[in-house]
């Protein structure tokens, strides 16, 4: 008795012979299979495969064209699937040479006619076992992947949002609504859609620009704080933060944080050639570190912090445009006076 699984099984016969195949068809009918669909003409097989999607195909080698062997060519080279129904290819033939060539063509069984009853019913019956438990496999190893790759997007997303505290633990110290972030990374993300990038990269620009500052979480709160001027030296020690912002982020697997990990390093640079920390000029600098410099000084211009006062509106934007081509990539600037600044302060 066959097992249920080789009850549902669906077969597809093709042979030009209208006995041999009503006998296949008994044989198998007689075995317990339910779903058999067959044809004696080849020119048929191909559609009647993408038709009934079976789970094993037996062939008939020698009929007008296609023959067994065209007919099995052209099912593998329409079938994507990566576990294929097994194809078994029936032949009179006697010569070796035969069942040489149809399995280096791609067939997982011959066997000749007459056939042995059941010779055929042992054969098929392997060839489904084999089959559905490969594509059980296959399904199971398919399902622990997206398993895999859920948990990765988890521990990424666990991470991100840890990293977005700790950029508003460092803002918080000297911006205590701790909406730094918030606006930097808003700004950064209408600069980037201005220029015509793609959705998904203005969303990953909006959530990596606002931890371009995380780096602070290293700086004593007596150089961050300072209500005067910085000395040469605390002023050295304050760039640091690039570096240990970039530190912070490296080697992930996440774009979003090796986006934001870029920023970090890249966002004190300057058009000129005379920022920090690697002095850095022009193009050279990464995109996202030149659209997050222009919105990270716009909103410390007009925001106030421990050592300043915020600026009035137009002194602010004359300011940006002042400092184009020179802090600040000049294509940018243009846009970004145009057309963010009247949307973050509407």
């Amino acid at each position: 008795m066959l097992a249920k699984e080789m009850v549902g099984a669906r077969v597809l016969i093709v042979d030009d012979e209208p006995q041999d195949v009503e006998t296949l068809s008994d044989l198998l009918k007689q075995a317990g299979f339910q779903q058999i669909v067959t044809s004696t003409d080849s020119g048929e097989a191909v559609s009647l495969y993408h038709q009934s999607h079976p789970d094993i195909v037996l062939l008939d080698l020698h009929m007008p064209e296609p023959d067994g062997l065209q007919v099995m060519q052209q099912i593998y080279e329409h079938e994507t699937a990566d576990i294929k129904p097994p194809i078994v290819i029936f032949t009179n033939e006697v010569d070796d040479s035969i069942s040489e060539r149809v399995l280096a063509a791609g067939a997982v069984d011959f066997i000749r006619k007459p056939q042995n009853r059941n010779e055929v019913l042992v054969r098929v019956t392997n060839l489904l076992e084999n089959y559905f438990m490969t594509r059980e496999l296959d399904n199971q190893n398919e399902i622990l992947e997206q398993r895999v790759r859920e948990r990765t997007h988890d521990l990424n997303q666990a991470r991100l949002e840890t990293l977005q505290k700790l950029a508003i633990a460092a803002e918080y110290r000297d911006d205590d609504t701790g909406e730094h972030t918030r606006r930097v990374g808003r700004s950064s993300a209408l600069l980037a859609a201005c220029i015509g990038m793609s959705k998904l990269d203005v969303e990953r620009m909006e959530r990596a620009a606002a931890l371009h500052d995380v780096g602070k979480i290293g700086i004593p709160d007596a150089i961050l704080l300072k209500p005067g001027k910085l000395t040469d030296d605390e002023f050295k020690l304050m760039q640091t933060h690039a570096s240990i912002g970039a530190a912070i982020l490296a080697n992930s697997s996440s774009d979003v944080l090796q986006l934001a990990e870029q920023i970090a390093i890249s966002h004190h640079e300057k058009w000129d050639g005379r920022g920090y920390p690697n002095r850095v000029a022009g193009e050279d600098i990464p995109v996202g570190g030149r659209i997050v410099a222009l919105a990270d000084v716009f909103d410390a211009l007009t925001n106030n912090r421990p050592y300043k006062q915020a600026w009035p509106l137009p002194e602010a934007v004359a300011e940006m445009e002042r400092s184009a081509g020179t802090h600040f990539d000049p294509d940018l600037t243009a846009h970004f006076v145009k057309t963010v600044i009247p949307q973050i302060t509407a």
